[in-house]
């Protein structure tokens, strides 16, 4: 049977796993270290990890791959193939030789676009009307070896990067399973990428997190969410850093109040303007401290505030 070692760490990773597992003879498993989670900091295992200890798997969980004694582990077992899906760590091209038939990766992303650790959160803020999944090569350069496969996925006006990492999971789970067979009988040289057309996806930095007023209420609905459910986009709303988890851009409406001020409030809906004389929603938030709440119970507490015409929103480079 055909020995596989696969490397991945979240979720989206699980469902590519067990596949192979129901199919495969998956040797090893490698994957990120336990992390602390949650305010009381446990430590928690990777989903990837959890998926191999139940099926009795050989869990490797260096902090850092190159010249560890996991990574030696992995050339000792000389599978056919070294599998990855999000790992989070590059791997030394020794590693790489390690696989005698070869080391493919599930990105999800349409390469050359969004080389790098975040595809879907940069599809999603962009704005982009589709994404997918890629299966390549893997060689030294971050996601640059030669495609193999492809799939296309729609993102949808309701999409965020939670729903899109559930369905290309499953859509790179089945474009994996489609091409190893083929991998297995006979060499494939796939298609080498076209550097013109390259794009990267670096992880969200925090500063990414922070909406901007001035732009448009199309594009601070694609940024909130293309960052939920982590790591999540806020504003800074009558002075207090706030979560917005939902979002609603009112398509039908202009007005001409400055980015950040009340257009509309009543029991149930807080309106603000954005960029170019858009208008947004305030659906559901989370101010600092609070748990995530409907803005119908947000305004109860508000009081006579947020009145027409009131900037309550800090614009991010610069005051009210």
């Amino acid at each position: 049977m055909t020995r596989i070692v696969f490397m991945g760490t979240p979720q989206f990773s699980t469902s590519i796993l067990e596949a192979l597992i129901s199919q495969y003879d998956v040797v090893a498993v490698m994957t990120q270290p336990d992390r602390p989670v949650g305010r009381k900091h446990v430590l928690t295992p990777s989903p990837v990890k959890a998926v191999a200890l139940a099926h009795d798997i050989e869990v490797l969980q260096p902090e850092k791959v190159s010249k560890s004694p996991e990574m030696q582990r992995v050339i000792d077992l000389a599978p056919d193939f070294i599998v990855t899906a999000a790992f989070g760590q590059f791997l030394p091209t020794k590693l790489l030789k390690a696989a005698t038939k070869g080391a493919i990766n599930v990105h999800a992303s349409l390469l050359p676009l969004y080389r790098g650790g975040a595809p879907v959160h940069y599809a999603i803020m962009n704005g982009d009307a589709k994404t997918g999944v890629s299966i390549m090569y893997m060689i030294r350069k971050m996601d640059a070896g030669n495609v193999i496969a492809q799939v296309e996925l729609p993102i949808t006006g309701t999409d965020d990067v939670g729903s899109m990492f559930d369905k290309l999971s499953v859509a790179g789970r089945d474009l994996l399973m489609e091409t190893l067979p083929t991998l297995i009988n006979e060499t494939v040289p796939g298609t080498v990428q076209n550097e013109a057309a390259v794009t990267f996806s670096p992880n969200i930095s925090r500063e990414q997190e922070e909406v901007d007023f001035n732009h448009t209420a199309s594009e601070i609905d694609w940024q909130v969410r293309g960052l939920r459910p982590f790591p999540t986009a806020y504003i800074v709303l009558d002075g207090v850093r706030t979560k917005l988890w939902d979002v609603t851009v009112l398509a039908d409406q202009q007005t001409d109040l400055q980015p950040g001020q009340v257009v509309a409030r009543t029991k149930h809906a807080l309106d603000l303007a954005a960029g170019q004389g858009t208008v947004i929603r305030i659906n559901r938030l989370q101010p600092a401290g609070h748990p995530q709440m409907t803005i119908t119970d947000f305004l109860n507490g508000a009081s006579d505030h947020f009145t027409t015409g009131e900037a309550v929103v800090t614009l991010k480079f610069g005051a009210y």
